[in-house]
């Protein structure tokens, strides 16, 4: 198990504050790990806080943009000093919106390739220089499904994070040389807040998902853990610009007919 021992390491989550990220930084914490959590909303940083601390995990936050390139040096430089260097970052972080791609406003479309895209670069290029002094790191992209995949109404996002895979390659074939490991995880549907609503019997997506997966289920959160944990730790040293998919199979088949067992 000392594979994955996280004790002694600092693992900086962006948009930890809820969700599937809250659920990778509280795999992280029982791992072992100190979390940093940054948000842009301070009362869901001070929940996501009160939370983490509350199940005895030693956590801090900070408040900034990623996309904004100077509040992330001051921050992230902030973090070193009052806490420590960072030994893991998760760029989770990250926003959709759904718009058909001919009437998509170009400023949405810029918003979301700067959040999902650009925002991941930055927080990467800025971590990475102190990994690269300390000769060790370890750097977790959140990548999609529709990293692989298209699908209606999410143009901007599908190419945002078809990018974020390649950037995750390319950050490994240069950061690798310096003991930096660079991978993705790709979840695929999940029980969340957001999909509540369509999570019922007899709604047509509800359907389309458990047919559609091989799996048969929506994920859990908790399912990212046993990933977000493999790729924090020792375990993975030799695994570099990966993205692990964790979606019940469904990028391995083309899916069933409803009415197949």
């Amino acid at each position: 198990m000392e594979l994955f021992n996280l004790k002694h390491k600092r693992a900086l989550i962006t948009g930890g504050t809820h969700g599937l990220g809250m659920a990778m930084a509280e795999g992280l914490a029982k791992a072992g790990a100190e979390l940093i959590i940054t948000s842009t909303t301070p009362s869901k940083l001070e929940d996501a806080l009160a939370y983490y601390k509350k199940q005895g995990y030693k956590a801090s936050g900070y408040i900034f943009d990623v996309t904004d390139e100077v509040s992330a040096k001051k921050n992230t430089d902030l973090i070193s000093s009052e806490i420590g260097e960072i030994h893991i970052l998760v760029n989770n972080a990250g926003i959709i919106k759904r718009d058909p791609a001919i009437s998509m406003p170009v400023s949405d479309f810029r918003r979301v390739i700067d959040v999902d895209l650009v925002g991941p670069f930055i927080m990467a290029q800025l971590v990475a220089k102190q990994m690269i002094e300390r000769k060790e790191g370890k750097i977790i992209n959140i990548c999609s499904m529709m990293s692989e995949l298209g699908r209606n109404t999410v143009t901007a996002y599908a190419a945002a994070k078809g990018g974020l895979k390649m950037l995750t390659q390319n950050l490994a074939t240069e950061w690798a040389k310096h003991n930096i490991q660079v991978n993705g995880i790709g979840p695929g549907y999940f029980a969340t807040s957001q999909t509540e609503p369509i999570r019922v019997d007899g709604h047509p997506f509800n359907e389309f998902i458990i047919n559609r997966t091989p799996a048969a289920r929506w994920g859990n959160p908790e399912d990212l853990q046993g990933a977000a944990v493999f790729l924090a730790s020792k375990a993975s040293d030799f695994v570099n610009g990966q993205v692990i998919y964790v979606d019940g199979g469904i990028l391995a088949t083309i899916g069933k007919p409803s009415n197949e067992d």
